[in-house]
Protein backbone atom coordinates (compact mmCIF):
# COMPACT_ATOMS: atom_id res chain seq x y z
CA UNK A 1 0.00 0.00 0.00
CA UNK A 2 1.28 3.46 -0.47
CA UNK A 3 0.25 6.75 0.55
CA UNK A 4 0.43 9.84 -1.27
CA UNK A 5 -1.55 13.21 -2.07
CA UNK A 6 -4.46 13.13 -4.19
CA UNK A 7 -4.11 14.13 -7.36
CA UNK A 8 -7.48 15.79 -9.33
CA UNK A 9 -6.98 11.82 -11.52
CA UNK A 10 -7.89 10.25 -7.88
CA UNK A 11 -11.08 12.18 -7.17
CA UNK A 12 -13.62 10.44 -8.29
CA UNK A 13 -12.55 6.90 -7.15
CA UNK A 14 -11.74 8.62 -3.53
CA UNK A 15 -15.31 9.91 -3.48
CA UNK A 16 -16.62 6.61 -4.19
CA UNK A 17 -14.53 5.11 -1.83
CA UNK A 18 -16.13 8.20 0.76
CA UNK A 19 -19.90 6.77 -0.49
CA UNK A 20 -19.05 3.12 0.17
CA UNK A 21 -17.25 3.86 3.59
CA UNK A 22 -20.42 6.09 5.15
CA UNK A 23 -22.87 4.08 3.62
CA UNK A 24 -26.17 5.39 4.45
CA UNK A 25 -24.04 9.08 4.58
CA UNK A 26 -22.44 8.43 1.34
CA UNK A 27 -24.10 11.37 -0.47
CA UNK A 28 -23.80 13.62 2.56
CA UNK A 29 -20.27 13.42 2.32
CA UNK A 30 -19.87 13.28 -1.47
CA UNK A 31 -21.72 16.60 -1.06
CA UNK A 32 -19.36 17.71 1.85
CA UNK A 33 -15.87 16.52 -0.48
CA UNK A 34 -16.86 19.04 -3.62
CA UNK A 35 -17.54 21.90 -0.92
CA UNK A 36 -14.13 21.33 0.63
CA UNK A 37 -12.00 21.27 -2.12
CA UNK A 38 -13.95 24.43 -3.60
CA UNK A 39 -12.64 26.01 -0.31
CA UNK A 40 -9.89 28.72 -1.41
CA UNK A 41 -6.77 26.98 -0.29
CA UNK A 42 -4.51 27.37 2.86
CA UNK A 43 -1.65 25.97 4.52
CA UNK A 44 -4.08 23.43 5.99
CA UNK A 45 -5.28 21.96 3.07
CA UNK A 46 -4.03 18.62 2.93
CA UNK A 47 -5.81 15.36 0.61
CA UNK A 48 -4.37 11.88 0.76
CA UNK A 49 -4.98 8.77 -0.70
CA UNK A 50 -4.27 5.06 -0.13
CA UNK A 51 -3.58 3.07 -3.17
CA UNK A 52 -2.92 -0.62 -3.08
CA UNK A 53 -2.56 -2.37 -6.67
CA UNK A 54 -3.32 0.92 -8.49
CA UNK A 55 -6.58 1.00 -6.84
CA UNK A 56 -7.95 4.69 -4.19
CA UNK A 57 -8.76 1.83 -1.38
CA UNK A 58 -8.62 4.75 1.30
CA UNK A 59 -9.04 8.59 1.38
CA UNK A 60 -8.53 11.78 4.42
CA UNK A 61 -8.78 15.03 3.61
CA UNK A 62 -7.85 18.01 6.03
CA UNK A 63 -9.03 21.54 5.11
CA UNK A 64 -8.62 24.90 7.14
CA UNK A 65 -11.06 26.18 10.15
CA UNK A 66 -10.23 28.08 12.59
CA UNK A 67 -9.04 28.81 16.56
CA UNK A 68 -11.09 31.79 18.29
CA UNK A 69 -8.38 32.36 20.73
CA UNK A 70 -8.18 34.92 23.32
CA UNK A 71 -4.98 36.63 21.60
CA UNK A 72 -6.10 35.95 17.80
CA UNK A 73 -8.38 33.79 15.44
CA UNK A 74 -5.44 31.00 14.70
CA UNK A 75 -5.69 29.45 11.53
CA UNK A 76 -5.84 25.54 12.22
CA UNK A 77 -7.24 22.20 10.25
CA UNK A 78 -9.92 19.48 11.00
CA UNK A 79 -8.86 15.92 9.85
CA UNK A 80 -12.50 14.89 8.22
CA UNK A 81 -14.01 12.93 6.38
CA UNK A 82 -11.84 9.62 6.71
CA UNK A 83 -13.25 6.98 4.72
CA UNK A 84 -11.36 2.66 3.84
CA UNK A 85 -13.44 0.99 0.94
CA UNK A 86 -15.25 -1.64 2.74
CA UNK A 87 -13.18 -4.47 1.70
CA UNK A 88 -10.07 -3.13 2.98
CA UNK A 89 -11.38 -1.38 6.50
CA UNK A 90 -9.90 -3.28 9.76
CA UNK A 91 -6.47 -4.16 7.89
CA UNK A 92 -4.46 -0.81 8.92
CA UNK A 93 -5.54 1.63 6.10
CA UNK A 94 -7.49 4.13 7.94
CA UNK A 95 -4.84 4.20 11.05
CA UNK A 96 -1.69 4.72 7.95
CA UNK A 97 -3.70 7.86 6.28
CA UNK A 98 -4.25 9.15 9.94
CA UNK A 99 -0.23 9.03 10.52
CA UNK A 100 0.24 10.13 6.91
CA UNK A 101 -1.69 13.15 7.75
CA UNK A 102 -0.26 14.18 10.85
CA UNK A 103 3.38 14.08 9.61
CA UNK A 104 2.31 15.90 7.14
CA UNK A 105 1.26 18.97 9.01
CA UNK A 106 3.38 18.55 11.23
CA UNK A 107 5.38 20.37 8.40
CA UNK A 108 3.30 23.32 7.89
CA UNK A 109 3.08 26.08 10.18
CA UNK A 110 -0.53 24.90 11.53
CA UNK A 111 -0.42 24.31 14.93
CA UNK A 112 -3.40 22.03 15.71
CA UNK A 113 -5.76 19.34 13.51
CA UNK A 114 -9.04 18.42 15.28
CA UNK A 115 -11.29 15.94 14.77
CA UNK A 116 -14.72 13.89 15.78
CA UNK A 117 -14.55 10.31 15.80
CA UNK A 118 -13.88 7.29 18.13
CA UNK A 119 -11.03 8.01 20.42
CA UNK A 120 -10.17 4.37 20.71
CA UNK A 121 -8.89 4.88 17.01
CA UNK A 122 -7.72 8.17 16.85
CA UNK A 123 -5.73 7.81 20.17
CA UNK A 124 -3.10 5.30 18.82
CA UNK A 125 -2.44 8.41 16.18
CA UNK A 126 -2.15 10.77 19.18
CA UNK A 127 -5.26 12.83 19.61
CA UNK A 128 -6.32 13.23 22.57
CA UNK A 129 -9.87 14.83 23.98
CA UNK A 130 -9.63 18.62 23.35
CA UNK A 131 -11.90 19.50 26.73
CA UNK A 132 -9.50 18.79 29.17
CA UNK A 133 -6.16 21.26 27.35
CA UNK A 134 -8.45 24.42 27.15
CA UNK A 135 -10.34 23.67 23.60
CA UNK A 136 -14.09 23.86 23.26
CA UNK A 137 -16.01 22.03 20.56
CA UNK A 138 -17.82 23.79 18.18
CA UNK A 139 -21.34 22.05 18.88
CA UNK A 140 -23.10 20.39 21.61
CA UNK A 141 -23.75 17.68 19.51
CA UNK A 142 -19.91 16.33 19.41
CA UNK A 143 -19.81 14.15 22.39
CA UNK A 144 -16.81 15.30 24.81
CA UNK A 145 -14.62 12.51 23.88
CA UNK A 146 -15.07 12.46 20.17
CA UNK A 147 -13.72 16.25 20.62
CA UNK A 148 -9.93 15.30 19.66
CA UNK A 149 -6.82 17.38 18.85
CA UNK A 150 -3.08 16.44 18.22
CA UNK A 151 -0.69 19.33 18.86
CA UNK A 152 1.86 19.82 15.98
CA UNK A 153 4.88 21.69 16.27
CA UNK A 154 3.77 25.19 15.46
CA UNK A 155 1.47 25.60 18.68
CA UNK A 156 2.17 27.76 21.24
CA UNK A 157 0.74 27.92 25.06
CA UNK A 158 -1.27 30.43 24.47
CA UNK A 159 -3.46 28.59 21.50
CA UNK A 160 -6.50 27.66 23.26
CA UNK A 161 -10.03 28.66 22.60
CA UNK A 162 -13.17 27.62 20.55
CA UNK A 163 -12.74 25.44 17.55
CA UNK A 164 -15.11 27.38 14.45
CA UNK A 165 -15.73 24.98 11.74
CA UNK A 166 -15.36 26.16 8.20
CA UNK A 167 -19.13 27.15 6.78
CA UNK A 168 -18.51 23.74 4.55
CA UNK A 169 -19.07 21.44 7.19
CA UNK A 170 -22.14 23.51 8.71
CA UNK A 171 -23.81 24.11 5.16
CA UNK A 172 -23.65 20.37 4.92
CA UNK A 173 -24.55 19.38 8.43
CA UNK A 174 -22.04 17.29 9.17
CA UNK A 175 -20.89 18.57 12.58
CA UNK A 176 -21.82 16.17 15.13
CA UNK A 177 -24.72 13.99 15.88
CA UNK A 178 -28.01 13.49 15.20
CA UNK A 179 -30.78 12.09 17.17
CA UNK A 180 -32.05 9.45 15.36
CA UNK A 181 -35.49 10.42 13.62
CA UNK A 182 -35.47 13.80 14.14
Amino acid sequence: MQIRRETAADRVAADEVHRRGFGDEGPVIARLLTALRAMPSSASDLALVAEEDGAVVGSVLCTRSLLDAPRRLVDVAVLSPLAVAPGHQGKGVGSALVRAAIEKMSKTSVPLLFLEGDPAFYRRAGFVAGGPLGFRKPSLRIPDAAFQVVKLPAHEDWMSGTLVYAREFWDNDCVGLREPGV
